[in-house]
């Protein structure tokens, strides 16, 4: 009942949050599932129906006053707040090795880092989502914070919110694997997950060169939901991204906000509206997938 209810209040937050400011930006993919982005071009800031506002965020040389502008931003347009916590510094050269980073965070090296930024969290005026080491299951090199021992992650995840939850006790938790095989052995516990998100990325040259033909949503959505819908809590799509032909792309972009009758627990759609900062597998580059450069001719 918990998980019905749970469901039922997302999804009732997320769709109230909807504005009515003019349209004048990019238009929404057509459906009616709650849509979000994250957008730092501003590609969606006027754009009525787009009612989750997704911000990245380091715990480490981080100005910490953005997190009042993203609060105000998305106060004005009506606009729920995702916050990704990534624990590192942008600055790739000063970045710790994730031995130091697990063991800092299991030992409370770290601890002063999640309670400052959490702390502004509890203040903030709109509705929040923590969204904290995602993507955890993937050992492909990116994040320090992935391919740790399964008993690792999930000590240190339940240490990270339970400090959040006590300066910011109104908020909702993301768990956000991508939604590789394997995923379940990284899972916190139903006290310390509220929503379960997923990653959903198409890059179709890779996808004609290493699989051999491209890939559409739905398949892809089909195999990860059959993953994140076991716990029964809500699902959402935490980041999402295309990039290919026009054709490839129009087949996406007409399906992600579609209703999934047989998906009851999908919730949302997230967007990654920017370039990508981490190489694509086999020597395939940077794909963009910022909706003005998500074509390739």
């Amino acid at each position: 009942m918990r998980h019905a209810q749970m469901i039922t209040s997302i999804k009732t937050t997320l769709v109230a949050a909807a504005c009515t400011l003019p349209t004048l930006a990019h238009a929404l993919p057509p459906g009616n599932m709650p849509y979000g982005a994250f957008d730092p071009g501003g590609d969606y800031r006027d754009e009525t129906v787009n009612v989750i506002e997704h911000i990245f965020l380091p715990w480490e040389d981080v100005a910490l006053s953005s997190l009042t502008d993203a609060d105000l931003y998305a106060l004005e347009r009506n606009r729920a707040l995702m916050i990704t916590i990534e624990p590192w510094t942008w600055t790739v050269d000063e970045r710790n090795t994730p031995a130091f980073l697990r063991n800092g965070v299991l030992d409370g090296y770290y601890d002063g880092n999640m309670r400052t930024v959490c702390r502004i969290i509890g203040g903030m005026q709109s509705p929040v989502t923590v969204r904290w080491g995602h993507e955890m299951e993937r050992n492909d090199g990116q994040f320090i914070w992935a391919g740790w021992e399964p008993a690792d992650y999930i000590r240190a995840f339940r240490r990270m919110i339970d400090i959040c939850r006590s300066e910011a006790p109104n908020i909702n938790i993301v768990w956000s694997p991508a939604g590789d095989d394997g995923m379940e052995r990284y899972y916190p516990g139903d006290d310390y997950v509220d929503i379960i998100g997923v990653s959903i990325f198409g890059y179709e040259p890779w996808e004609v060169g290493i699989l051999g033909g491209p890939r559409n949503y739905q398949d892809i959505l089909d195999e990860i939901y059959e993953r994140a819908s076991i716990y029964g809590l809500p699902v959402m799509v935490a980041e999402l991204g295309y990039s290919g032909s026009a054709g490839y792309v129009d087949a996406w972009e007409n399906i992600v906000r579609q209703p999934q009758p047989d998906k009851p627990l999908l919730s949302a759609v997230v967007y990654f509206n920017q370039e990508e900062v981490h190489p694509w597998p086999n020597g395939y580059g940077y794909p963009d997938w910022r909706l003005s450069e998500r074509v390739i001719e």
